[in-house]
């Protein structure tokens, strides 16, 4: 420990390398770790207990010819699928999407307010079960007024609170794509990933579908959400909704499914293959300020041997094996590498601790203590890596050489 004590300022720039190598894995490893347990939240949200059918996969691939070609998904296939065992709710869905691919272009007028990018759904009834929404004003519309395509809508929390403040939305007339609708309902914000600023689900307007199909009557396609009872039924209802669509539309049992069904499981699998990837890149990076500690800490210990030449004779002379030696000198890499490793967590756990409180909103961070402790098990590692050849040229050095040594 003496390298320590007598070169302090020597010491604590060795340590530099390895202390910014182990904050920046504390910081990025704390706000993947914030963020996904937001995705966790919002999975959860959703429902572990729904699977959404589209006409081809969403996430992963970009669609085929033969996909942009099947067979469009229907409010009927929707219908059909609520028979079946162990399915709880169906919501079959529409959404407008501009040309460019925006999801809302249109407005929402009440008298003077007006507001912009709305998005526009065609929803069933049970809209509000498939997903547990809930409403913060008012009342979903009923079977009655979905069956015969009624002038009625629910908008986002946003898209109220823009057009009527704090004044009561129920009851009020809007107007939207040229026509009238009355507002019967207000939802309540919905969760999203990031926390900061506004979620465009929050800036919606939900009709029964058949009032969707007034507005927009281009659009056929649909994508079915479907609510069951327990997930240990999990395999079960995926196995009941394909063999009920490959019925419907007359595939045949030698050809795929021309159809996609997933699970909330999907996205989290989809968000840990992004952050994954990502992951692995920044620790690269931070991985370099380590190795780079190593190396300072190699020449620190190296100068060490050289300037304690006459030491380690002397320790020598008196009986110190090349075992005592070596573990002394190891001892010392390590110990200085793990001081490193600790104001890093410090620092990281501080910045992290700052990013909460000021980016909180935006950018969610959570200290992970697993990552915490690799990070220190590793700087040790180092330590060990790279203090083990300074380690062993003092422990190999003659001691009749070494006491001559000036």
């Amino acid at each position: 420990m003496d390298t320590l004590r007598t070169n302090k300022l020597r010491s604590g720039l060795t340590m530099l390398g390895i202390m910014i190598g182990v904050t920046t894995v504390i910081l990025i490893s704390s706000v993947i770790n914030g963020l996904t347990g937001n995705v966790n939240g919002l999975i959860k949200s959703l429902g572990s207990n729904v699977y959404w059918v589209f006409r081809f996969p969403v996430f992963g691939s970009r669609p085929t010819s033969e996909m942009l070609a099947r067979k469009q998904l229907t409010y009927d296939d929707g219908e059909a699928m609520k028979v079946l065992p162990h399915v709880i709710a169906v919501d079959a869905s529409q959404q407008y999407r501009s040309p460019e691919g925006a999801q809302g272009s249109f407005s929402v007028k009440y008298g003077s307010h007006k507001v912009q990018n709305t998005v526009l759904q065609g929803e069933s009834q049970d809209e509000p079960n498939v997903y547990d929404l809930d409403l913060a004003q008012g009342r979903y519309f009923t079977p009655q007024e979905a069956q015969r395509g009624a002038n009625v809508v629910v908008l986002g929390s946003d898209t109220a609170q823009e057009l009527f403040g704090n004044d009561p939305a129920v009851g009020k007339e809007v107007q939207i794509s040229g026509d009238v609708f009355t507002v019967v309902g207000v939802f309540a914000p919905q969760k999203q990933i990031f926390g900061g600023g506004k979620n465009p689900e929050d800036n919606s307007a939900h009709f029964p579908v058949f009032t969707f199909h007034k507005i927009h009557p281009e659009i056929l396609d649909h994508w079915i959400s479907v609510k069951y009872d327990d997930v240990k039924n999990k395999i079960a209802v995926e196995d009941e909704i394909r063999e009920l669509l490959r019925r419907r539309r007359k595939v045949r049992s030698d050809q795929p499914d021309n159809f996609a069904i997933f699970s909330s499981d999907a996205l989290l699998v989809l968000w840990n293959q992004l952050t994954g990837g990502l992951f692995i890149f920044l620790v690269g990076v931070a991985s370099v300020g380590l190795m780079v500690g190593g190396v300072g800490v190699m020449n620190i210990m190296l100068v060490s041997v050289t300037e304690r030449t006459r030491e380690i004779g002397v320790r020598k002379a008196l009986g110190a094996t090349r075992k005592n030696i070596m573990f002394q000198f190891t001892l010392e890499a390590v110990t200085l590498c793990a001081l490193g490793g600790v104001v890093g967590i410090l620092v990281g756990g501080l910045l992290t601790l700052l990013l909460k409180l000021i980016l909180g909103s935006v950018l969610p961070a959570e200290m992970s203590v697993a990552w915490s402790t690799t990070a220190f098990v590793v700087s040790c590692a180092i330590g060990l890596l790279f203090g083990i050849y300074p380690a062993w040229k003092a422990a190999s050095l003659d001691p009749i050489v070494a006491l001559r040594y000036e």
